[in-house]
């Protein structure tokens, strides 16, 4: 049993083998690699391996459970003092019950040399994975048919572009949130990392959703990144990148989903209900690839008052902003800052000549504007 593992005919053949020994149906369990297997093939029992997986579940989990009807012999995997699986005789051997369960705890050894396989299996696959995310993190400089042929070897076509992910964790579940996203987009490449920093003491997981769709395949696949990322919200705050068509440039895609992910994380709700709009959706893609024009503009725009309100405890940028969300209403703006008119007018002035930037100008305004959706995508990485 242990040599049709190791063959690679997986737990299906076990099964096969315990069944044939016993002369009876033999059912094998592992919950942790969401396998069962049944034999021999077509048994009446067949029909009942919803309920057999539930049991054995609820044991694993150490639940309470009714043994299910017809349980002759039930022989627990387990590795050490940790039960992963049960192997499970229903219909009555015709070999005695000794030589039963000798078989039977064969084939339990045999069932967890295949969990021993699988985890070893995953975990270089989870190590490739984590290379090749932190390579494109990093900015290592893969060239682009090297970085579609390593992709392509871990299951990800990258040949059309992607969508990058990158999710700040609030769960003790990363495993699930890695397998969400391989259910939700085929072919996507996820992995889970663990946070170095003072970030989120779950890590983040990082995703590259390779192109969907046709011609539109800008569109369908920031589509369906958008719904993966609603998705994914109850479990964590999940930043997407544009998308990107060439390969070459799917390390800036990383970056960005990083950018936006941290802007998100500091901000309030109005940079949340509008991040992924042009204004901003483009600032993302020229700091991920030129920040030194950002940051420029950012200085030459709102920075002076940005210093001054944090030198002099007030809130001209708030002032600012409100006044630019009520197009310009001196009275709705007061309003909404539960202030005199002529404090806003006061405020905008002290903006003017820090600036020289006149906010009751339509050209300075606008670039005003800019400055302060410049500022929030960068203050997250501001000193402090």
């Amino acid at each position: 049993m242990v040599d049709a593992v190791l063959a690679g005919d997986g737990l299906d053949r076990v099964a096969e083998l315990a069944a044939e020994a016993v002369g009876g149906t033999v059912v094998i369990v592992v919950p942790r690699l969401g396998a069962a297997a049944l034999a021999p093939r077509g048994a009446p029992a067949s029909d009942r391996l919803p309920e057999l997986r539930r049991y054995v579940g609820d044991c694993v989990a150490d639940r309470p459970a009714n043994p299910p009807r017809g349980l002759a012999v039930e022989i627990p995997i387990a590795s050490g003092d940790e039960m992963v699986g049960c192997v499970l005789l229903l219909e009555g051997a015709s070999a005695v019950v000794g030589e039963a369960s000798e078989y039977l705890h064969l084939a339990a050894v045999a069932s967890l040399t295949e969990v021993a396989v699988e985890e070893a299996r995953d975990e270089v696959e989870q190590n490739l994975r984590g290379s090749f995310l932190e390579d494109l993190r990093a900015g290592a400089g893969l060239a682009p048919d090297e970085l579609v042929r390593r992709a392509a070897r871990l299951g990800c076509d990258l040949s059309r572009g992607a969508v990058a992910l990158c999710a700040e964790l609030h769960t003790d579940r990363p495993r699930h949130v890695v397998a969400t996203i391989a259910e939700d987009v085929p072919g996507a490449l996820a992995q889970h990392m663990e946070s170095a920093t003072g970030g989120s003491p779950s890590g983040r997981v990082y995703a590259l959703l390779p192109a969907v769709g046709e011609d539109d395949a800008a569109e369908a696949t920031l589509a369906a990144a958008a719904r993966l990322a609603t998705r994914l919200q109850r479990h964590g705050t999940v930043g997407l990148s544009s998308f990107y068509a060439e390969a070459g440039e799917l390390g800036r895609a990383v970056q960005e989903a990083e950018l936006v992910l941290d802007v998100l994380t500091v901000s309030g709700e109005p940079i949340a209900e509008d991040i992924n709009q042009g204004t901003y959706r483009l600032l993302f893609r020229v700091l991920a690839s030129h920040p030194e024009e950002v940051r420029s503009f950012y200085e030459d725009t709102v920075a002076p008052v940005v210093r001054y309100d944090d030198q002099y405890r007030t809130d001209l940028i708030g002032t600012l902003e409100a006044y630019l969300t009520a197009n310009c209403h001196m009275s709705a703006t007061a309003a909404a800052i539960h202030a005199h008119r002529h404090t806003v007018a006061y405020r905008l002035e002290r903006v003017r000549d820090l600036t020289g930037l006149d906010p009751m100008q339509s050209e300075d305004r606008e670039r005003l504007g800019l400055g302060l959706k410049a500022y929030r995508i960068i203050a997250p990485r501001l000193p402090r």
